[in-house]
């Protein structure tokens, strides 16, 4: 009877010990886990591309002034047609070119002379026949030869609210292969900070895709596009 007490109280205390030790070994491995999942890296991995612009914009604002305005509309209408004509000479189709309302300035209503009678036109009228086309080059081309607008007696002129835009529409295209290589540049960075810590790289703790953004190469190359994108990663750093 006294032998079979000993055992009981033996195999209870054997039991405690193996739950401590079980215990101690999940604690140990958490406390590990957790050890690990607060070691990581955050690097950034940059993607850029040149491209040439695939849309181009341009605004052809001109003027004129008088003071019968049904004589001047009827300029204003004149010049529209030589200006249409001139695209057309040069290759564009009619669905490429675009005619504004016209925009009628009465100095006179606006009273920019206060109570003094202007010496001027009274009226001031401003048109935009703007060509949008897919032929950048031939845009680019045509513009060098506006010169023949203004023999024909077409008075051009641009602002900044008019001005000539060139554009890329194809980022679609490239995004998937931009974001690989950014990704792949992260990863190089990551592994470099690994090494200088005697660590290597584990898996993905994090990954952030940033914006992307496209810019003229330079002030004088407008038609050539610089396209920047720049990712965000964070990796786990698990020892060798």
């Amino acid at each position: 009877m006294q032998n079979f007490s000993n055992l009981k109280s033996a195999i209870f205390g054997l039991s405690i010990g193996v739950g401590i030790l079980l215990s101690g070994i999940f604690i140990s491995n958490a406390l590990y886990k957790s050890r690990i999942a607060d070691r990581y890296v955050t690097v950034k991995g940059l993607a850029e591309r040149e491209v040439d612009a695939d849309l181009a914009i341009w605004p052809i604002t001109y003027k004129d002034v008088g003071n019968d305005l049904l004589a001047l509309q009827k300029s204003i209408d004149e010049k529209r047609v030589i200006i249409s004509d001139f695209l057309l000479d040069k290759g564009f189709k009619p669905e490429d070119i675009n005619h504004s309302s016209p925009k009628i300035t009465d100095t006179y209503a606006e009273g920019y002379y206060g109570n003094q009678q202007p010496s001027g036109p009274r009226f001031r009228i401003q048109k935009t026949v703007t060509l949008r086309s897919s032929n950048v080059n031939q845009v680019k081309q045509t513009m060098e030869k506006s010169g023949e607008l203004v023999t024909k007696g077409i008075a051009l002129s641009e602002n900044w609210e008019n001005r000539t835009e060139f554009l890329f529409t194809g980022l679609n295209n490239i995004k998937p292969e931009m974001i690989r290589e950014a990704t792949i540049n992260a990863r190089e960075a990551a592994e470099t900070f690994a090494e200088d810590s005697g660590s290597k790289i584990g898996k993905i703790r994090k990954a952030t895709q940033g914006f992307f953004s496209i810019n003229d190469r330079d002030a004088n190359s407008p038609d050539r596009k610089i396209i920047r994108v720049v990712t965000t990663m964070e990796y786990y750093l698990v020892d060798n």
